[in-house]
């Protein structure tokens, strides 16, 4: 298990709710210097790992997630927030938001997530369900989707209408227009998995991407689901079932993947950390070894909020949060060259969502949650 060292601390401004407005419209990415966010309570950012916050000057009002949180490198100063399916926009690095819409669904109407892509778009998605949309500035484009299951989305760094979903099923999909038609693409992953959790796609390459499956581990492909390999590593015998639910591909470095499964041979021996771990790659996903245990001080639930570092390829933050025992949130990182976990906290009720700020890598943005308490 991994040294951990606790840095526990909250500071929430609670100065005027207007806040310092930074970063015009046209003009290059700059860090946020607002004391306090505007115009939503369901954000924060940090440039310290979360031990001080900005947020806004009101608390979060109960039952709200933002699983959503979208930077845009192309377009100066932008980003983009789901709270639930509700949208909302800042041209100001996070510290001035207003409403763009509601995303429709066809569906249950769950929470949507955001993937950036080239210029001022974006595209969002539901887990597990077959909701996509576009959204170009603060128009929004329902697409839905030709399958009932999407379990993450990808786009491409130099070509804005060319996207790609991987689906429940093992399957990857391709759109050359934006979203408006896709078809299948590659060799559905060759696995008697019945159920994949989450494909990782490369932010750098979108033929690289790993999908994460019920039982059978990990799975690679380098080509657009041409050809597919099966990770190694993430079993404690060697050949034992491993569900792997959620994963991420470093944008600083294509070779490192984090990946975070449970090891049922090690549940059902009843070892301490449960069989959960965070495992790391240092070759695209062909080969991974546990890096960080479930601990008393680490909790890891099945598919826990990751993101990779943007500069730091060995560094990896996610989150733990709940309403339950009024627990809070933790903010944890891991870093390769120490092998240590550090951890702030926070009274939240979860951070779903993490990304960064391309100006100041350093700080960091986080969608929170909150849930209605009885």
């Amino acid at each position: 298990m991994r040294k951990l060292v606790l840095a526990s601390f909250l500071a929430l401004s609670t100065s005027s709710l207007f806040a310092q407005e930074i970063g015009r419209p046209g003009g290059p990415w700059q860090a946020p210097t607002c004391k306090t966010i505007a115009g939503t309570n369901s954000l924060a950012f940090t440039s310290d790992e979360g031990a001080t916050l900005v947020a806004a000057g009101r608390p979060l009002r109960p039952t709200s997630y933002a699983y959503g949180l979208a930077v845009l490198p192309d377009a100066p100063n932008t980003m983009l927030l789901a709270v639930g399916r509700s949208l909302l926009r800042s041209t100001s690095a996070g510290c001035r938001w207003t409403p763009v819409g509601t995303v429709q669904s066809t569906s249950d109407g769950f929470p949507i997530s955001l993937v950036a892509a080239r210029g001022d778009r974006a595209f969002s998605w539901s887990e597990n369900r077959n909701d996509l949309a576009r959204i170009d500035g603060t128009t929004i484009t329902y697409l839905g989707s030709p399958v009932d299951s999407i379990v993450g989305v990808g786009t491409d760094p130099r070509d804005a209408d060319r996207v790609r979903f991987g689906d429940g099923g093992g399957q990857l999909w391709e759109s050359t227009d934006g979203g408006l038609r896709f078809s299948p693409i590659g060799a559905r992953i060759p696995s008697s998995s019945f159920l994949y959790y989450r494909a990782a796609f490369d932010p750098n390459n979108i033929d690289h991407v790993v999908v994460g499956s019920v039982i059978n581990g990990a799975f690679v492909t380098f080509d657009g689901g041409r050809t597919w390999n099966q990770a190694s590593g993430l079993s404690s015998t060697g050949t034992g079932a491993v569900n792997v639910f959620s994963a991420v591909v470093s944008p600083a470095d294509s070779r490192t993947v984090y990946a975070m499964g449970l090891d049922i041979a090690e549940s059902d021996a009843g070892a301490a950390s449960q069989g959960r771990h965070i495992y790391l790659s240092k070759d695209g996903g062909l080969t991974f070894r546990p890096v960080v245990d479930r601990s008393n001080d680490v909790i890891l639930p099945n598919g826990v909020p990751m993101a990779g570092h943007p500069t730091k390829e060995g560094v990896l933050y996610f989150t733990y949060g709940t309403s339950f025992g009024g627990y809070g949130t933790d903010v944890y990182r891991y870093d390769d060259t120490t092998g240590r976990v550090t951890k702030t906290h926070n009274t939240y009720h979860g951070a779903p969502s993490l990304a960064f700020n391309p100006a100041d890598p350093n700080t960091m943005y986080l969608g929170l949650a909150l849930e209605a308490v009885n």
